[in-house]
Parts: C-alpha cells; structure tokens; sequence
C-alpha cells in the first residue's frame, strides 16, 4: 500500500504544529505556505533594536500536557508570568477583570454594580436567550453589562451583540462567584482569575521561537507557494508558481473565505454558506518609545466609545529581551469589521488617546511606529455562525479536506487550543 500523500496549506501556528505531530507518528505531510516566510502571524520582527509581536501572542495552558510539549520545544527560553492587567474606564484604571474590581468605581456605580450582580446571581430563571447580551445580563446584571461588557464587546466585536451567540465566547470570559466579588470588596481575594490568569513567553526572540521551535522538526516546508486552486474532483492543488500537488488528505489552515475562493467544483448552495460567515478584523499598532512605560503591567483594556483602541500591551514586560535598556515598546490594537479599515489617520488619533489617558505621559518620545493589518483576527458567532460552519466542514470532509486553525475550523480559539486541536488531527490521520 502506497503513502498517502498528506498536504496542509499554510505555514502558520495550525499548520506546522499538524506537520509536528504527524512526524511524530513517521508520517511526513508537505506544507505549502504562500508567504517566504512561515509562522502566520505567530511571527516577531525586529526594528531598530526592538523586537515586536504581530500584536499580543501569549501561552496560555489549561492542560499540563501542553506545557510539557512547549518546554520540550522551547528548552529553557520560556518564562511563566502572573498577569497584570487592567481596565481604563471612568478616567481612572482599575484592576482587570472589571466584573471583579467595580469597588473600585465612584460609589454610586459601585452599588449600582453590586446590586445587580447580587441579583443576578441570586435569580434561579434561567437564561432568557442565547444573544450575548441576554447571557451577559443573566451571569453580571444590568449595571457590569451596561457598563463594561456592552461597551468593550460591542467595540471589539463590531457586531450587534443582541445577534451574538455567546458560546465559543464565554469561556475566555471571567465568571466569578458571590463570594469572590465579598471577597475582592473586603481585599482579601489574591486570586488570579481567568484563562490568562498566569501565562508563558519565550526569553528571548519573541513568539516566533516557538514556531521556529516546531518548524525545526519538519521535514517538508516550501515557501512561496500559493494555492490558486483546488480541484475537488481530481485531487489536485495549483499554485500560482505553476506547480502542482496531488493529494489524498488537505488539510487547510486557510481563512474558510479565503479557500471558498479556490475550490474549483463548489456547488452554488455550500458557496452561499461560506458567505454568510462574518469576522473581526485588526488594526496593529507597535510603538517603541524612549523610556520604560507602565513597568510590570502586561496590557490594558478601554471600554470607552471614544477611545479608538479597545487594548495596549507592553512588550517588554513580557521579556526584557524585546527593548533595549531602560527603552519600551508596545501593541495598540484597533478592531474594525466589513472591509472598512481605518488606517486613515488612525495612527494620529491613536497617538492622541495614549496621551489623553496617559499611556504615554509628557517627556516620552515615540521612536518608531509600524503597522500590521490582520484581516482575519476572530470569526464572529452570529446566529448563521452554527449551521454555516457545520455544513461547510462536513462538505470539506466528504471532500477529503480537513479544516484545522483558528481560521481554518473557524473558531475563537487560544495558542493552546490551536496546538491541541492539531495534535488530535494528525491522531485521526
């Protein structure tokens, strides 16, 4: 019996990882990436001494086992962190996550926060719907809804939230209990909650080291290699080199909208599905400036309308490696939704708000700037989300494709989500 011959499009997190656990098993698969360099946007770049992240790329583990692998593929380059994050809202920043430090509001708010949390918590109905904000509502009350979770996810998602499923979404969310909120009131909770509770970076080199890491195990990457077609019925990818590969398993990590565009026998009825999916785009903004700003803070949310980002995070202190001495460096990330990106002027209106909210305080000085443009950031759960995705994945299967990523399965998912779900693929393979 002859070896099937296993092509993955895509060189990024999803990809390489899917090729890492097949080798393990002694099964090679081919992986074409489009770009000349592989990693997606689990890549770092250097400018100027600097080192940046395609915005904020940490590991985050809830399975031990996954933290064994990353050692076993990073050594000693990696670095455990408890967060330290915080929500700028009422012109003052507080403790993250909000829904656990409102005591830290005027007192009004902070009663009003209270009251409706108590409620909510103590009301025995059941959700009344499956839109994020009926889910919101029935977990925090009305005053944490109304004034955080509906203004930040209403300017991340860029999507009515009233036509948002909430589940895919709920579990990066942090749900506490009654007496965690008494006992962050009282200042006696010194628990850290959440999936980002602690999290894990490489030393030095920024997050492309893990990539670089699994890629070394690999025996088969080939760069500059785009697919312009997919031919269903012979098995057969073409790229826009002119080469081209048969296969009897694909297994794509491309944004689902994207491989829509390639494959060649699509009946008209599935193509209609591919287009009723909806995604989050990204607008990353990586400053470097000449002094070390907010020490010891990881990144910082703002909920508020009128501020264009909805988070900055700080590089360098994720490693000190990143900047060099006593310098700093940081991501700005503006979400944006439709094809409608607002680079223009967004760079000068970005500048102006650090300032305002004090990101950056008078004396320091902007370095250099770069910009990165994620169009596919997150898919968006809206009520189509469901049986879109669902009908599209089964056609790819009885196709012989198989869908992995973030992108690729089209789901809100982690670095270690995307990590364990490749590993359970190259099991089935």
């Amino acid at each position: 019996m002859r070896d099937r011959k296993i092509l993955i499009l895509g060189a990024g997190l999803a990809g390489l990882s899917t090729a890492y656990f097949l080798e393990k098993r002694k099964i090679t698969a081919s992986v074409f990436e489009k770009e000349d360099f592989y990693g997606g946007l689990c890549r770092s770049y250097k400018i100027d001494g600097f080192t940046f992240d395609i915005s904020g790329h940490l590991l985050h583990f809830r399975n031990k086992h996954s933290l064994s692998l990353i050692k076993s593929v990073l050594g000693n380059n990696l670095e455990k962190h408890k967060r330290k994050a915080y929500v700028y809202t009422f012109n003052r920043i507080i403790p993250y996550p909000f829904q656990l430090n409102f005591h830290y509001l005027p007192k009004e708010i902070f009663q009003e926060c209270l009251s409706g949390f108590v409620k909510a918590r103590n009301t025995g109905n059941g959700i009344k719907g499956d839109s994020f904000i009926d889910w919101s509502y029935y977990k925090f009350g009305r005053a944490i809804t109304d004034y955080f979770m509906v203004p930040y996810n209403s300017k991340f998602w860029r999507f009515p939230l009233d036509k948002m499923h909430y589940k895919g979404i709920e579990k990066f969310i942090v749900i506490p209990g009654l007496r965690d909120v008494e006992r962050s009131i009282s200042g006696r909770n010194h628990k850290n909650f959440g999936y980002s509770a602690y999290f894990w970076y490489p030393k030095k080199g920024g997050i492309e080291k893990l990539v670089e890491g699994v890629a070394r195990n690999i025996r088969s990457i080939h760069l500059n290699h785009e697919a312009k077609e997919v031919d269903l019925r012979k098995k057969i990818v073409k790229f826009r080199n002119g080469k081209e590969k048969e296969f009897d398993i694909l297994v794509s990590t491309l944004p689902l909208p994207e491989l829509s565009r390639i494959l060649k026998g699509l009946p008209p009825g599935l193509k209609n599905e591919f287009d009723k999916l909806r995604w989050l785009s990204i607008v990353n903004i990586n400053f470097s400036v000449d002094k070390n700003v907010y020490p010891g803070t990881h990144w910082i949310y703002f909920p508020d309308k009128d501020i264009p980002f909805f988070r900055v995070g700080f590089f360098h202190n994720f490693s000190s490696s990143l900047t060099p001495q006593n310098k700093g460096s940081m991501y700005v990330e503006v979400s944006y939704s439709g094809g409608n990106t607002p680079v223009s002027n967004i760079v000068t209106k970005v500048k102006n708000h650090l300032k305002k909210t004090g990101v950056i305080q008078n004396g320091i000085k902007i370095i250099r700037k770069s910009i990165d443009n994620i169009k596919y950031a997150y898919p968006i759960y809206d009520t189509n989300y469901g049986k879109s995705r669902s009908r599209i994945l089964k056609f790819l299967s009885k196709n012989n494709i198989i869908a992995c990523g973030r992108f690729g399965s089209w789901q809100y998912m982690s670095m270690e989500d995307v990590i364990l779900g490749s590993k359970k693929l190259a099991a089935r393979i």
